[in-house]
């Protein structure tokens, strides 16, 4: 029998997004949580990230199954992309989880193949050798769960993300006696959330939202329209009861707010007032300071309904003068110039704009440094491992751990692909594994590489000149052309000097390689290629990608 255990997280260390940790202890491998994450603004095209997947792809045999602390897309997001690759284990999950993962999967044609295992928090179940315990606790998606996860070695807690709010809008406070309890036991390692590790205090509560949604509703005689996270059913709830409060009808506008709305309310975290909810069709013929509008694109995604609207791109509603938008999300880091850029066009087209900065529109659901100190003091753990966020956030939790007494010694701090090793009597960073990002484009799971995203970097820095020549498939000498394209170069019709010189180097490059006996189409691509872009960067200083085309006749 083996005597050490692994923790190998795939994600979420070391940055903000594509949460996956695995746990192997002999033969068996658990795996919590299953997340994407958002590209970079140099990943051009991608739509989004996920973790590499190599790993458990080759030691499929031996995953036991796939648990997932709660429904938000950075614990959730690449189940439809990797599930396959893994074998289809079992996935545990709370209820309003596994119904956001099933409507995933449905999409992608899986969801006959998949077996999804519903669980509530209190519930545990086996996985191989490994013993599972959900734990209920607070943060901004409804059904969130920390686990106990009891190993050969002793009991390992994964918080997921998690907050402390006594006043809760469902649910209850997050389980503190569970954890003392476990506390007592003996807990050998405790894998915390960091996320807001460097924000001192306490995080606020859910409730105090509604208080400053009564103060936008009060006496406003504009459309109100709300963005905020798809997957914050608390936060719309709130913005239902208001509704009601003020007698305005609600309409729902964007696909993933309309399918968690839609599964909220049949599985019951959602409570909808009687005829306050409306089809935006019925919504757009109400006047406007009777009617709310609750979309999607607080982040600013382009193909979010609140993009679409602010770009008067929507088909139902035109945003002006009339309208009052309310962001009710923060920014997930690297999105603030999205953000701004929606921000700025509303405001452009007359709308009244309030969002977060220096407001109580948004609550996080991370818990802040006095709420992780109570969960560390409560668990008492022998060995301490910060999870989920950015190095500086990890390093910052690991000295929050020692100010309350925890050796050094005893914690270790990691990277994605980088093993962490636990026995009876010592924690190390082990041998590395396969781990990375993959980029989704579209269906195409892993077919954007380096040299693709090297390319399209090139193309929209410096633009495209295309070279089309037709050729005698005889002797190769020109028949017709070469014709200049200048894509994302220079603009052809008010360039006529440069597109005539472009002609002049591409013929004297054809006319070198005749002279030459130079008659493979390769040569002559090569030749035109290196002459056009000598002479375009000594020219214009400017490097554009080259494309020569022949044609043979």
């Amino acid at each position: 029998m083996a005597s050490k255990l692994k923790i190998i997280p795939l994600g979420g260390l070391n940055e903000v997004g594509k949460n996956l940790t695995v746990y192997e202890y002999g033969r068996d491998i658990l795996v919590v949580d299953c997340g994407m994450g958002f590209p970079d603004e140099d990943m051009y095209g991608v739509d989004v990230v996920i973790p590499d997947v190599s790993y458990l792809a080759k030691n499929r045999k031996r995953i036991r199954g796939i648990v997932l602390t709660h429904g938000h897309e950075d614990h959730i997001g690449a189940i439809p992309y990797v599930l396959e690759d893994l074998g289809f284990p079992p996935i545990y999950a709370t209820r309003l989880t596994a119904g956001l993962v099933e409507l995933k999967l449905e999409e992608r044609g899986l969801l006959n193949k998949a077996k999804i295992i519903t669980l509530e928090a209190g519930d545990s179940f086996n996985a191989g050798v490994f013993g599972v315990e959900l734990i209920h606790v607070n943060h901004s998606i409804a059904d969130s769960v920390a686990l106990a996860i009891r190993t050969p070695l002793g009991v390992v807690v994964h918080t997921g993300d998690f907050k402390i709010d006594v006043t809760p809008i469902q649910g209850g406070m997050t389980d503190l006696t569970r954890f003392g309890e476990l506390g007592k036991e003996g807990v050998l390692a405790l894998c915390m959330d960091s996320t807001n590790v460097e924000k001192s205090g306490y995080s606020e509560s859910e409730s105090r939202v509604q208080d400053r949604f009564d103060g936008i509703f009060k006496d406003c005689n504009k459309r109100i329209i709300v963005t905020t996270f798809a997957s914050n059913v608390h936060r719309i709830q709130q913005i239902l009861n208001v509704a009601q409060k003020y007698k305005r009808k609600v309409g729902i506008t964007g696909r993933s707010m309309e399918n968690i709305v839609k599964l909220s309310v049949e599985l019951g975290y959602m409570n909808v007032p009687d005829g306050v909810l409306l089809d935006m069709k019925q919504i757009v013929k109400l006047p406007p300071q009777k009617t709310v509008i609750v979309s999607t694109g607080s982040q600013g995604e382009t193909m979010s309904a609140l993009y679409r609207m602010a770009f008067s791109e929507h088909k139902q509603v035109d945003i002006g003068p009339s309208d009052r938008v309310v962001l009710s999300a923060s920014a997930i880091p690297g999105n603030e110039t999205t953000i701004t850029r929606v921000i700025d066009e509303l405001l452009s087209k007359g709308a009244e704009v309030i969002y977060e900065k220096g407001t109580d529109l948004h609550v996080t659901g991370h818990a802040c440094q006095e709420e992780l100190k109570m969960v560390y003091a409560l668990t008492r753990p022998r060995y301490f491992i910060p999870v989920h966020g950015e190095r500086h956030m990890l390093h910052k939790h690991a000295e929050v751990a020692e100010s309350m007494g925890h050796d050094r010694r005893n914690m270790a701090v990691g990277e994605n692909g980088r093993t962490i090793e636990i026995s009876a009597r010592t924690i190390r960073l082990g041998e590395p594994v396969i781990a990375g990002k993959v980029l989704v484009d579209g269906m195409g799971v892993g077919e954007v590489g380096s040299v693709v995203l090297r390319d399209r970097k090139h193309l929209a820095d410096e633009g495209m000149v295309v070279v089309v020549m037709t050729l005698s498939g005889v002797d190769a000498s020109l028949v017709a052309g070469p014709d200049i394209i200048s894509r994302g170069f220079v603009y052809e019709k008010e360039s006529d000097q440069l597109m005539d010189e472009l002609r002049r180097v591409a013929m004297e490059s054809i006319e070198y390689c005749m002279s030459h006996h130079i008659s493979d189409w390769t040569g002559i691509k090569g030749r035109v290629k290196s002459n056009l872009s000598g002479y375009l960067y000594k020219t214009t200083k400017r490097s554009p990608m080259i494309l020569p085309i022949i044609m043979e006749v």
